[in-house]
């Protein structure tokens, strides 16, 4: 049962919506064009808040819908864990489209939003206050991530979930180091800048 629900988690992560309604709207690739990730950001850029919105909450649903369930029907916390940072691998690496998807981001609020809503909001502030000083949605992205761990051992202390994010936090950096790299260039798009 606990080796389905994992696979479960990563293919539910796989289903990737950004891409699938670009697909429809557009019947092109959205990771030939923007940031080529399948994510909400993106979306927004090349789409708009219309678009983006509904994907973005899709993302966010596959990863609290997978760690939500493991909770209720397993009793031990590590497989919901477990479950959690597959859908957030499922996400980044679908299986659908080439393993070639999103940054991870929505998905693991998702994931945090069922573990630990008190520290994710914490963390949301973080973004917001990021966002609106720089206009920088990686930047807050990251940062938000990051700060994430320091939330949770300040109000939960879970060494099992601070390590699930300390993984977590690892594999978004690594899909973000693209941005990474234009952050520090100094060309890293802002919020409202639109692409092609």
């Amino acid at each position: 049962m606990t080796i389905i629900s994992a696979i479960l988690s990563y293919l539910v992560g796989s289903i990737p919506a950004g891409y699938i309604m670009f697909k429809l709207s557009e019947k092109k690739d959205i990771r030939r064009f923007g940031s080529q990730a399948t994510g909400a950001t993106n979306v927004l850029r090349l789409k708009g808040w219309k678009y983006a919105i509904p994907v973005g909450l899709f993302d966010v649903l596959k990863g609290f819908v997978v760690v939500y369930f493991a909770l209720k029907f397993f009793p031990d916390k590590r497989i919901a864990l477990l479950c959690g940072f597959l859908s957030v691998l499922g996400h980044c690496f679908p299986l659908f489209i080439k393993f070639k998807g999103g940054k991870g981001i929505a998905t693991a609020v998702g994931v945090y939003a069922a573990l630990a809503p008190v520290p994710l909001l914490c963390s949301v502030g973080i973004f917001l206050a990021v966002v609106l000083l720089t206009r920088y949605v990686s930047l807050g992205s990251l940062l938000a991530m990051l700060s994430f761990p320091f939330f949770i051992l300040c109000f939960i202390g879970e060494r099992a979930v601070i390590t699930l994010s300390i993984a977590i936090f690892c594999l978004i950096i690594f899909r973000h180091m693209s941005n990474i790299k234009r952050l520090i260039a100094g060309n890293e798009r802002k919020l409202g800048e639109k692409t092609t």
